[in-house]
């Protein structure tokens, strides 16, 4: 029954919780025996605690049996991203400096996916304060893609992105600053979405750069993610960029798109720019091959041009640093999280310089560093002030682009997943990686990255995943999710079924 309960789309398991032939405790149960089975080598999970999950299932079955009105999700398994705050586990963004810190209170979308019925299973790796592309920087050891345990699962959000590919949890939470959802999500073969800035309260997530991060669903149906969608979108008064508006239905968008239908009308751009000379040969065949789906159903495939994108790396990583190193001036020692004291008279700076010594790693402190540097009188303008007009003229693009298409559409990450260590500590490797996750970040506008095949790869049969990043205005997240389900219908068609019943984590543990 386990394997059975573990296979099921989020949608199918809610299915089963609403007719009662399923309990939340049983499905709560199935993950975690699963987490228990393959995490080891994963390592996916930072925080687990079966009795309280245990305990949460319990209660929704509790409140079904009483009659009591439950949402849609009610009962179903929810992991999340160790950049949010929770109450009843750890959060540690994936530092030493905030090892074993607990929070008083939820960040608002764990709060809401509380509210909705799910059932927390547990904190998700990730790169250290989520700075990284590959979840190699994480603190307490990186996680392992699934389909090939020598590979990354792409970053920040790798741990997140694994639980959902490994079966270990049907949904989860993650956090898109630079592409943290939708690069994992491509390079786990998962579907990841960045909502419209503000569309998802950013309350209780540990900041990295305040002006890019957002919140957002990962799993492995585009229904699945945007039923998640629903349930954590919407204004938070805690939160001062947070939106006030209604937002339609993306579960509703998302079944629309997977009904089939032509889509004759729909306008998909292809920005010249995000085709970068570094994209695989077999991701860009791929891409391709998405392309003529599209259009075979009678979209229309239109060229764009956006001339400020080649500049988004470099102004992302000004903008990005300079936020980070004064979010981060927060972890002094002094007010929590970890502390050391050196040895003899050491004065409250000596024990600052100690303990963020010790506690932050190397990537943390080289953003640090760039952002203070960036900050700095005298290079304010020339680097910081400089990096936000280019922010602009990316904007400016994408609404030139926006009033020709109804999407645009790339691939999500120009390579496959690269093997643990391969980078040699380069950075500039993985800051690369992002190029074509960036722009949107610093547009504010929101993306979704679904599988569209696999890319072969020497000695694996399988090969790896490969995914398709489609991108609408701000407020359009629906537009992307009718899309989105329309894509992955059309991918199903060809290749016989869903793409996740391909994964090799179906045939046992990890490869």
């Amino acid at each position: 029954m386990a394997h059975d309960v573990i296979r099921m789309t989020a949608a199918e398991l809610a299915a089963e919780l609403s007719a009662g032939s399923l309990s939340a405790v049983d499905a709560a149960q199935a993950h975690l025996d699963r987490i228990a089975e393959v995490d080891g080598e994963l390592q996916a999970f930072l925080h687990t605690d079966a009795d309280v999950s245990l305990a949460a299932a319990r209660a929704i079955d509790a409140r079904r049996a009483a009659g009591e009105p439950l949402g849609e999700l009610a009962g179903v398994p929810l992991a999340v991203k160790d950049v949010l705050v929770t109450t009843d586990m750890p959060a540690t963004a994936g530092s030493r400096i905030l090892e074993g810190y607990r929070s008083p209170y939820d960040a608002t979308a764990v709060a809401r996916a509380r509210s909705a019925g799910l059932v927390n299973i547990g904190k998700t790796n990730m790169d250290e304060f989520a700075m990284g592309s590959s979840t190699e920087n994480s603190a307490y050891g990186p996680t392992r893609n699934p389909w090939a345990t020598d590979r990354v699962p792409g970053g920040s959000g790798g741990g997140s992105a694994v639980a959902v590919a490994a079966f270990e949890a049907p949904l989860a939470l993650g956090s898109d600053t630079g592409g943290s959802i939708r690069q994992p999500a491509a390079l786990t073969g998962t579907v990841g979405a960045k909502p419209t800035y503000g569309g998802v309260s950013r309350y209780g997530a540990i900041a990295l750069a305040s002006s890019l991060d957002q919140i957002g669903p990962c799993a492995r149906t585009v229904l699945d993610t945007a039923l998640l969608h629903d349930a954590i979108a919407g204004h938070d008064h805690h939160d001062s960029t947070s939106l006030r508006r209604e937002w339609p239905s993306m579960a509703a968008a998302a079944r629309e798109g997977a009904a089939g239908g032509s889509l004759r009308g729909l306008r998909v751009g292809v920005v010249k720019q995000l085709m970068l000379d570094g994209v695989q040969s077999e991701v860009k065949a791929r891409f391709e091959e998405a392309l003529a789906l599209l259009a075979a159903e009678g979209a229309e495939i239109v060229p764009i041009e956006a001339p400020h994108f080649e500049y988004a790396v470099a102004a992302y990583y000004l903008i990005l640093p300079a936020e980070a190193s004064s979010n981060l001036a927060k972890y002094d020692s002094v007010r929590f999280g970890l502390r050391v004291t050196p040895d003899g008279s050491a004065t409250v700076e000596d024990v600052m310089s100690a303990t963020r010594e010790v506690g932050f790693g190397a990537e943390v402190k080289r953003r640090i560093i760039l952002g203070t540097y960036a900050l700095s009188a005298g290079y304010y303008d020339a680097y910081y002030g400089s990096a936000q007009k280019v922010r602009t003229l990316i904007q400016r693009d994408f609404a030139e682009a926006f009033a020709r298409v109804d999407v645009i559409a790339s691939p999500t990450a120009p390579t496959t997943a690269w093997k643990i260590g391969s980078h040699g500590g380069d950075p500039m490797q993985d800051y690369l990686n992002d190029a074509t996750t960036i722009p949107a970040n610093l547009a504010g506008i929101p993306g979704l990255s679904l599988p569209i095949g696999t890319a072969a790869e020497d000695g694996l049969a399988s090969g790896l995943p490969v995914g398709l990043q489609l991108l609408a205005p701000a407020f359009e997240d629906a537009r992307l999710y009718r899309a989105g389900a329309a894509v992955e219908r059309l991918i199903a068609d060809r290749d016989g079924g869903a793409f996740w019943e391909r994964s090799p984590m179906l045939e046992g543990g990890a490869r």
